[in-house]
């Protein structure tokens, strides 16, 4: 590197023939001498003193020499001298745009993107939140080409994706359909079918690796693996489970391991014995996986049985094929089936096991004596798995010389208790599929046409008495039910519609919500108002971080006004002097009966809810679900996961002293 007297030399000779660029060069290329020497204000006047471009002058004093290391000025002085009209520009969130005009008065640069025209960046901006595009990248490949750019799509949809990967690196297949979906390359209601085509065609590229699990990246190589000595030495050296799986996988999947010698074979297992002792109690997937993998290939270590038995304990092989990939989860499956000793007990895990594990379990079995068996059994218990319920009432066809199974009427008695009330995980996901299926016309016409008339109409009164389905998906799932057997007309019972009440609250809380709206409009708002005066004084509004903020403080405070006033304007004061006790109504006492005993409720209005007074507001779950109901009748427990719990009406009493207390006006207030 130069000595500094040499470097002061040369920068002076810029200056004195008006060599800007050579100057920016020179600086750029010995930054860390001038940053020892010369204190980033003198590397800016250095800079200035070699040109009176007036564009030029502007982007130096447009960078925050002094507030920053010196190279990282210098890059930010980079980035906007690319910046030039006609060039080519990215931005994440409106992708290609050409930079039409550059202001050095106000300092901003304009830039032209497809969805957003003339939008303007300060210089400060633009360095942070643009990019100059490279020249290979699609946006700039297929700028002005668009017809170009929907034929390759449309017929090499592979080409494509390894352009887009080209582009923007390596990302997830979740990643991979934003990407597209932002830039307009592939509508979201299109992926699905264009990412089927593609995978197709990707999956013939060497070039291309795509992964086992969506959350990890799709690969593009730079080249072709010889899978000679150096990947053998590479592979050697590897010490991630996950990408020794890979390498191993893609050995198998190129052929190579069927002609391989007997010292790189044993090679590949040595690393897969670590990559298993490695995976232990950390990833079980990634263990199934691995284990799976040494026994298709027949190594003998580890010992098959030593990876069964650590996939059996602690029930490892249930939380493994929830995180499997669907195709993966048969080969474990298989692995763990040793025998019918371990089939049995695959058979006796079928409550904990995801659905796609029951389905391989059922595929792989289901002709066998002891599995057809053992669902039987388990499908005859009082509560039957929600896994192996949705399987056999979906694909009932499948399943209906299964003599070891009971009715079908009891199989959709199942189903309907597992469409009721609120689930949660993979119970959750099962209720959805059932739920699905009841409102299949074609599936409930086959249902119908397999049951004798008797079972007909006990399934059709089942159904209508399941009080915890959505109200209006019931009703039209017991219209369609009567259209397919219209006999089942005489069975429909007659819903009650259910009362409405007049929208009250108590005085307390009626004077509490107008306090807050009065707060709102007298202090809030008018504070926000000093927020954005203050804000317009940071200068450019487009760029002004809190000004910005303070604006949508404003959209929200007059959205919260707006639907206060309208509140307030509805909802009445009230101290539910009219409530009778011949049915749950706001204003009364509820006493409920529980599996875990009784507890008394004091349904007011809207706005009120006191846990510890007991008090209830009548839009509350809880208290909607009793409106209306009388002494003996039940009604659904909000907040139960998996089976649905109900309460009773044991009493209904007028409001206690202590409530109508708590429900009185406040000292000192107003309504």
């Amino acid at each position: 590197m130069a000595d500094t007297e040499a470097l002061a030399v040369q920068l002076t000779e810029c200056a004195e023939r008006g060599d800007f660029e050579g100057a920016f060069k020179l600086i750029r290329a010995n930054q860390d001498e001038f940053a020892k020497n010369l204190k980033p204000a003198g590397v800016r006047d250095a800079l200035k003193k070699t040109t009176k471009d007036r564009l030029l002058l502007s982007f130096v004093d447009g960078v925050p020499f002094g507030a920053e290391p010196l190279d990282k000025s210098l890059v930010r002085l980079e980035k906007l001298l690319g910046f030039q009209p006609g060039a080519l520009v990215l931005n994440g969130t409106w992708g290609l745009g050409v930079v039409k005009r550059l202001d050095y008065f106000y300092k901003k640069i304009t830039v032209d993107f497809k969805t957003k025209k003339g939008h303007q960046f300060t210089y400060a901006a633009a360095v942070d939140m643009l990019e100059r595009a490279p020249e290979g990248h699609i946006l700039v490949k297929y700028h002005d080409r668009d017809a170009e750019l929907q034929t390759l799509i449309k017929e090499q949809p592979g080409e494509f994706i390894k352009d887009v990967l080209k582009s923007y690196g390596d990302m997830p297949i979740t990643r991979l359909e934003d990407v597209c979906a932002q830039n307009g390359f592939v509508k979201s209601v299109n992926w699905k079918k264009f990412w089927e085509g593609a995978r197709a065609a990707l999956r013939k590229d060497k070039l291309v690796e795509i992964p086992v699990k969506r959350a990890d990246p799709i690969r593009l190589k730079a080249s072709v693996e010889d899978y000679g000595d150096s990947w053998l030495t590479a592979f050697s050296h590897e010490t991630d489970p996950k990408l020794l799986l890979a390498g191993v996988k893609e050995f198998v999947a190129q052929g190579k391991f069927k002609t391989a010698t007997d010292e790189v074979k044993a090679k590949i297992e040595e690393r897969l014995v670590f990559a298993v002792t490695a995976a232990r109690k950390v990833d079980d997937a990634l263990y199934t996986r691995l284990a799976v993998t040494v026994r298709e290939l027949g190594f003998s270590k580890p010992a098959a049985a030593e990876m069964r038995d650590y996939l059996w304990e602690r029930k490892r092989f249930v939380k493994a094929a929830a995180t499997l990939p669907a195709r993966e989860v048969g080969a474990m499956i298989a692995f763990l089936a040793d025998g019918d000793e371990a089939k049995a007990r695959l058979y006796a895990a079928v409550p904990d096991l995801c659905f796609t594990a029951v389905a391989e379990i059922v595929q792989q079995f289901g002709q066998e004596e002891a599995c057809r068996q053992a669902m039987g059994a388990l499908m005859k218990a009082p509560k039957a798995p929600a896994t192996l319920t949705t399987l056999l009432v979906g694909k009932y066809e499948n399943f209906r010389a299964w003599k070891e199974l009971p009715p079908l009427s009891t199989l959709l008695t199942h189903a309907i208790a597992l469409g009721e009330g609120r689930q949660s995980g993979e119970t959750l996901k099962m209720q959805n599929l059932i739920r699905r299926l009841f409102a299949d016309v074609k599936w409930l016409a086959k249902v119908f046409a397999w049951l004798a008339p008797a079972d007909q109409a006990l399934f059709f009164e089942r159904f209508q008495a399941s009080i915890a389905w959505d109200p209006s998906t019931h009703h039209t799932i017991v219209v369609r039910m009567t259209r397919i057997v219209p006999a089942l007309e005489a069975h429909v019972v007659a819903v009650e519609k259910k009362k409405e009440y007049a929208r009250l609250t108590s005085y307390r809380s009626f004077a509490l919500k107008k306090a807050e709206y009065l707060k709102l409009i007298n202090e809030d708002m008018p504070e926000n108002v000093r927020k954005i005066e203050f804000a317009k004084g940071f200068g450019d509004l487009s760029e002004n971080a809190e000004y910005q903020y303070a604006k949508d403080e404003q959209r929200q405070l007059m959205q919260k006004q707006t639907l206060m006033q309208q509140d307030l304007e509805t909802v009445k004061p009230s101290d539910f002097a009219d409530a009778t006790t011949d049915e749950v109504m706001p204003g009364v006492a509820v006493v409920v009966a529980t599996a875990n005993g009784e507890k008394t409720y004091s349904i007011l209005g809207e706005w009120d809810n006191d846990p510890e007074q007991g008090v209830l507001s009548s839009k509350a779950r809880l208290a909607a679900n009793m409106l209306g109901k009388k002494v003996g009748d039940q009604f659904e427990l909000p907040g139960a996961e998996g089976q649905v719990a109900f309460g009773t009406v044991k009493a209904i009493q007028p409001l206690s002293d202590a409530v109508r207390a708590w429900m009185a006006l406040p000292a000192g207030m107003q309504i």
